[in-house]
């Protein structure tokens, strides 16, 4: 059995919350009930399982959305960014840690799948002599669980080679108990034997799905190479509101400075004005008070696309989106928030067109053309999908192809999309996984797929 999951957005505690460690335990209740259902062989015999694979299909340490990131500042002695010179002894030091503060703040739910990887949740019943579940038996059968860790565009920095890396990566492999050597974690799958091997058993091919996001993945660098959107979240959202409480929060309302910490759970990230300006709205902030938090906003942005690394990703004569960044955050001398809004709606309908789904990308891999994948899944979206693709009913068996999303385990804000221009977010957290079996197990089935949502 194979089990995938992304999207854990495990951070530090500094800029938002993770999910709680309630989901973990969840997940591993769920993981001992689905082993024992798929033991349930297709001739309707029960045998226990051989092996469990969990691959975690990045994201799963949020490095990013740290404030550690931000002791220095540009031209200081030790001043580190995701885009600096990523050979230098400072930036892995900076990684580890950031890395080792969150492997803390996430210690209880790191350790439950830490424990599932020993062993410790998945005990089945032995089979009987008839071929049923020995329900009653004092011995129970310890299924060995295998956890592979795949980076995507959060935590990218797993993927960069070198011993000062591969020391991070041994810390990581320990906390969670995973079966990566501590060499670069893989970003696609031609990164890894063991894992082409595991998706060949599974006919699954997968993979983050960042490569198909220009604001987060640069196709000229590649994966050991920061984005516009590691700039725009380390610079505005993490930044924003550690300067406004430094100037303002003796002025602001209680509750507005632990919202404005949400803006890196905002989705989509564009639309993070839309959300300060509907928490301005919410807790009842003076105008004059709304001057100033937008005064603060404009600082920043105004440094943000000052950077080099940002100017340098502008292309010239092309709208694009450091075009679209611009057109955000260098109108707000002259605009309100409202106006602000307003250019967001558009921006967002020019760059994205309001498309969640990857799906038309999974029509294109390799491995859906050959048909040597029934089932294509990425991860990054945040949004848990089954897109069926294509059937191949002259074979002995049809085979169905289908793209899978992943989801997410995280708590976030989402933009509503009926008139986002009224700034409607709704908060929830939630869980995913997909699940996918060979050979006989789960009497045949070839995958389940499982998603929940609760508020807090």
């Amino acid at each position: 059995m194979l089990i995938v999951i992304s999207d854990l957005h495990l951070v530090d505690g500094t800029c938002g919350k993770p999910i709680s460690a309630s989901a973990f335990r969840l997940f591993a209740a769920r993981l001992n009930e689905l082993a024992f259902n798929a033991s349930w062989r297709a001739d309707k015999k029960y045998r226990p399982l051989a092996g469990i694979d969990i691959l975690l299909l990045g994201d799963i340490l949020d490095p990013l959305h740290s404030t550690l990131w931000l002791d220095k500042s540009p031209g200081e002695p030790g001043y580190v960014r995701p885009w600096t010179d990523i050979h230098a002894p400072e930036y892995a030091a900076k990684v580890q840690a950031i890395t080792r503060a969150i492997l803390k703040y996430n210690a209880e739910a790191i350790e439950t799948l830490h424990a599932i990887a020993e062993g410790k949740f998945v005990r089945l019943p032995p089979a009987d002599r008839s071929g049923r579940a020995a329900l009653n038996a004092k011995e129970q059968v310890t299924v060995p669980v295998r956890i592979h860790y795949m980076v995507g565009n959060h935590d990218w920095y797993y993927h960069i080679p070198g011993p000062a890396f591969d020391q991070i990566r041994q810390e990581i492999i320990t906390a969670f108990g995973l079966a990566n050597p501590n060499s670069p974690f893989p970003h696609e799958v031609k990164d890894s034997e063991t894992l082409q091997r595991l998706f060949a058993s599974y006919k699954v091919f997968a993979q983050h799905g960042d490569l198909y996001d220009s604001f987060n993945y640069c196709n000229d660098r590649g994966r050991d190479a920061a984005t516009l959107g590691d700039a725009f979240a380390i610079e505005v959202l993490n930044r924003f509101p550690v300067v406004a409480q430094q100037r303002l929060e003796a002025e602001l309302p209680p509750g507005i400075l632990e919202s404005l910490r949400e803006l890196v759970n905002v989705r989509p990230a564009l639309a993070t004005p839309l959300w300060i300006s509907g928490q301005l709205r919410q807790n009842n902030v003076s105008l004059a008070d709304q001057k100033k938090i937008k005064d603060v906003w404009d600082e920043l942005s105004d440094e943000f696309l000052a950077l080099p690394f940002v100017r340098a990703a502008d292309k010239k004569f092309k709208l694009d989106v450091v075009d679209g960044l611009k057109l955000i955050v260098k109108l707000t001398d002259r605009f309100s928030f409202k106006d602000i809004d307003e250019l967001v709606v558009w921006i967002r309908k020019q760059f994205w067109s309001g498309e969640i789904t990857f799906a038309k990308h999974a029509l294109k891999e390799h491995a859906f053309l050959n048909r040597t994948a029934q089932f294509i899944v990425y991860g990054h979206t945040h949004h848990h999908e089954i897109v069926p693709l294509d059937s191949i009913p002259s074979m002995p068996r049809p085979t169905n192809q289908m793209y899978m999303n992943s989801g997410t385990w995280h708590t976030y804000y989402d933009l509503a999309v009926f008139k986002p221009e009224e700034q409607k977010f709704i908060p929830y957290q939630v869980l995913s996984y997909l699940s996918f079996f060979k050979d006989d197990e789960r009497e045949g089935r070839r995958f389940e797929t499982w998603s929940g949502a609760f508020s807090d």
